[in-house]
């Protein structure tokens, strides 16, 4: 019997949606859009569902970028916002419905100040709310932040840097004033120096919040009470071995069966320059790598696994750590690197263990944008860079991975100029584009030239350029690359119209 054509596709595609179902090792990110930022750069990012539609806020210095997020990964601008002073960066943005009210919490880092900003119907934000650094408090260089939801309050998590290093709780209220419960100041036994990453589990209901360290090289658990108040359980520190604490970043965690886990990663201090930001400075390399915690039903962490960086994984300078999607058996992680300039995939089975599945290399260094977010069974995520040339927001939909082994990628670009472009400026735009070889050296060749067809359906295009990459790494390094965006920056004036296509060039 033969099986028709349509039959077979709709039995791979159900065969792939359980295998995605089912946590697969088979994924890979594909890019599906980027849009202008109007902050200088996107240092944290995260989304927000309202009423059955996606939004996504990009934070930097300055100002908050609204979007919408559509089913395909399309971004669609709303609205930008300042920040209080115009400082920033805007940190560890989280959005959250308190009591029927729907609230975006932003820490402005320079600004020294926790902004409440009220989600409005169509996503934009209306601030609420502003408390600002106190003797008692540790908001000065606010960068992260976490809500706990307890039985009869929310309360919002801070962490500090630098200066007044400390963990503070303020109970959320249903109009988003704050008010203070309690601080703790750092000291030599807990790991609060730049709390850069938060996460909080809920064991035989008892709720437990971990925090890392990154000035003083280690991870703590607190317990959580109904009031808002907070008990310090226990502490890790780095070693000189193999602890890989040292430069603590991104917190995350994740349930998996009975077992609960909490997922560490670090930018390590040899990433930085010697000029007095690291305080510590007695400190020993030994590698990048993503640390396994489990947790005891009384809420400590006990070391169990560490995922080292090698030739094969990016996991070299993690500042963001994503869980992409979970099942009883499985989960999988998304680890953002500012060193590696890349995403990498991660598998973390039940038993702890965590695995590499594969990654993208994203063009541009992330240091805190980025953001997974489900709509319906499709998982993506959203990125943003730290570099202050980029001025974008990327989107990725994570998915079974489909192999081009072998085949080369076509990038043809189609440029239709002004009238009034002058023949010299345009000569100019020639010589810049083909120089790109030159500035990027993923692109393995570069050829252009004149329209010559005679058949009248050219609508107007004159330039055709097309660039060969070896694989998909090399298209986003050339996407993002400083030298491809100065390019458009300075040839994008003169253009009436631009058409691009990509292909993977298959043998016949």
């Amino acid at each position: 019997m033969t099986i028709p054509k349509g039959y077979v596709l709709i039995g791979f595609l159900l065969i792939m949606k359980i295998c995605w179902g089912q946590v697969s090792d088979d994924l890979m990110l594909y890019r599906k859009d980027f849009k202008a930022i109007s902050a200088n750069n996107t240092v944290t990012v995260t989304t927000y569902e309202k009423d059955g539609v996606h939004y996504v806020y990009a934070g930097g210095f300055g100002n908050v970028d609204v979007y919408r997020l559509d089913a395909k990964g399309k971004l669609t601008p709303i609205s930008n916002h300042e920040l209080y002073k115009q400082k920033g960066p805007a940190r560890g943005m989280v959005a959250d419905r308190i009591n029927g009210a729907d609230f975006l919490f932003i820490a402005n880092k320079h600004g020294n100040a926790i902004e409440t900003f009220k989600i409005l119907e169509n996503g934009a934000l209306q601030r609420v709310f502003l408390v600002e650094d106190s003797e008692e408090t540790y908001l000065g260089t606010a960068i992260t932040l976490q809500v706990v939801h307890m039985k009869k309050a929310s309360y919002l998590f801070i962490g500090g840097l630098e200066e007044t290093p400390g963990l503070s709780c303020f109970k959320i209220h249903n109009d988003g004033k704050l008010t203070h419960v309690q601080s703790l100041k750092d000291d030599n036994n807990i790991f609060t120096d730049g709390i850069i990453g938060m996460f909080t589990h809920k064991i035989k209901g008892k709720t437990f919040l971990y925090t890392g360290g990154f000035q003083d090289n280690g991870v703590s658990s607190f317990r959580v009470y109904q009031n808002g108040k907070f008990k310090n359980i226990n502490n890790i520190g780095d070693t000189t071995t193999d602890r890989y604490l040292t430069g603590a970043y991104p917190v995350t965690g994740v349930t998996l069966g009975t077992q609960h886990y909490v997922i560490v990663g670090h930018r390590h201090h040899k990433y930085y320059e010697n000029n007095g930001f690291i305080k510590n400075t007695d400190f020993v390399y030994h590698g990048d790598g993503v640390s396994i915690f489990k947790v005891t039903d009384q809420g400590a962490l006990v070391p169990h696994f560490v995922l080292k960086d090698d030739a094969s994984t990016k996991l070299s300078g993690q500042t963001r750590i994503e869980i992409v999607s979970a099942t009883d058996e499985a989960a999988i992680l998304a680890v953002g690197t500012r060193d590696d300039a890349s995403i990498q995939l991660c598998k973390l089975n039940k038993d702890g263990i965590l695995s590499p599945i594969d990654y993208l290399e994203t063009g541009f260094s992330i240091y805190y944008g980025l953001r997974s977010h489900k709509i319906e069974e499709d998982h993506f995520l959203i990125a943003g860079s730290n570099r202050f040339d980029m001025k974008q927001l990327v989107t990725y939909k994570v998915s079974p991975k489909i192999s081009q082994k072998g085949n080369l990628l076509r990038h043809v670009v189609n440029l239709k100029y002004k009238s009034d472009t002058t023949p010299e400026q345009i000569v100019e735009a020639e010589n810049a584009f083909a120089h790109l070889k030159n500035e990027i050296p993923q692109i393995v060749d570069l050829e252009w030239g004149l329209n010559d067809s005679t058949e009248g359906h050219s609508n107007g295009f004159t330039h055709t350029f097309t660039l060969t990459f070896d694989d998909a790494h090399g298209r986003e390094i050339y996407l993002f690359h400083k030298a491809h965006l100065a390019l458009v920056e300075k040839v994008g004036p003169l253009l009436d119209g631009v058409f691009v296509m990509d292909y993977w060039a298959q043998e016949n």
